[in-house]
């Protein structure tokens, strides 16, 4: 059955629901910005300063402080320009809308908010990639649910976020299992919003992150909460930024000069999990140490591609999904690379963390 309507939901009520009022702003034809694009398609194809100017500053998203607290315990040295603002932002359509506001001038995300930033009209792109090879998500169901299989979702309410890495995990994991939307119910919500939804009982199944799950599994479990594992990943872990930040020759040297930390401090934390479980998990996120090595446990290596031609093979795959529910329209997602930092991330890190 072709992925067509989401079940039980009106279309232009769903997507009017998920995008929210930033949409509106910026209308979903993307004009304003697509003379953005325009103007600074020049700049956007500028060979990178080889340093960058003095005074430049970033604002850079760092959730939950965690990349401030990965560069301090790595030691990693300081960075070659002045960060403005570490702003606690995780959620892509929350950095979508910092970008907006141009409180934020670089994300770390998963594959689909540049996905849905371009089809709300808004002109990013992707600057550094990190191929994840097993899941980061589980799919948790509501307390005394008999749900055991991706099969048993059929009739379900499922949390659903368009514009996060959760919803196509969830998208992936409906199409392996051969269900269409028609056969479940998406319910439209952001991901700070699937826990509450659980517990209420307002929906069936939430995608959480493995982060996420063990403390409420330890909550709701005695009640027939319980984890449905499936081998469906999200492949990219990304940075990207607003064009106009990649179209100032200053800003876009600070991001090129940003990246190696940001793949350096990845690597820190894959091989020093005991020291991340005691400084991150245990002592900011208030897991138990057990919880925390469950997490670390699930984590996945860090694979910096020199080629992005996976990477984008994947991206469009994702689009391609999407549109096929009606979700976005299609396009070509080569659009949304700026190939000008494609071998940077790769070049800052020893041979077995490139891939």
């Amino acid at each position: 059955m072709p992925y067509s309507r989401t079940s039980g939901i009106d279309r232009r009520l769903f997507l009017s629901s998920v995008l929210g009022a930033a949409a509106g702003v910026a209308g979903l034809s993307g004009c304003a910005d697509s003379s953005a694009v325009a103007d600074t398609k020049g700049a956007l194809s500028a060979p990178l300063a080889a340093k960058v100017p003095a005074g430049t500053s970033l604002k850079i998203a760092s959730y939950l402080g965690a990349q401030q607290l990965q560069l301090k315990l790595g030691k990693l040295g300081p960075l070659p320009f002045k960060v403005s603002t570490w702003a606690n932002i995780g959620a892509g359509p929350d950095v979508i809308n910092a970008f907006r506001a141009g409180s934020l001038d670089i994300g770390n995300n998963a594959g689909i908010p540049p996905i849905q930033a371009h089809f709300q009209g808004y002109a990013t792109k992707i600057v550094a990639i990190n191929i994840t090879r097993k899941p980061n998500y589980l799919f948790a169901t509501k307390p005394g649910s008999d749900i055991r299989t991706v099969a048993d979702f059929k009739g379900k309410r499922l949390a659903f976020s368009q514009g996060q890495a959760q919803g196509v995990v969830l998208l992936r994991a409906l199409k392996k299992a051969g269900l269409a939307y028609d056969d479940v119910r998406l319910v439209p919500l952001t991901s700070n919003q699937f826990l509450t939804a659980l517990q209420s009982g307002q929906v069936d199944v939430a995608p959480l992150a493995n982060s996420q799950a063990p403390a409420y599994l330890k909550q709701y479990e005695a009640k027939g909460a319980r984890a449905v594992t499936t081998d469906v990943v999200d492949l990219l872990n990304l940075l990207w930024a607003p064009t106009s930040v990649l179209a100032d020759p200053a800003k876009a040297a600070a991001v090129a000069a940003y990246i190696p930390f940001w793949a350096r401090s990845q690597v820190w934390t894959y091989e020093n999990p005991d020291i991340w479980n005691e400084e991150f998990y245990v002592k900011t996120q208030n897991l138990t140490l057990p919880q925390a090595k469950a997490v670390t446990a699930l984590a996945n290596k860090p694979l910096f591609p020199p080629s992005w031609s996976e990477a984008i093979k994947w991206e469009q795959e994702t689009a391609d999904l999407l549109a096929e529910g009606g979700f976005v329209k299609k396009f070509d997602v080569g659009q949304l690379f700026d190939h000008r930092f494609e071998d940077i991330a790769a070049q800052a890190v020893p041979a077995e963390y490139r891939r």
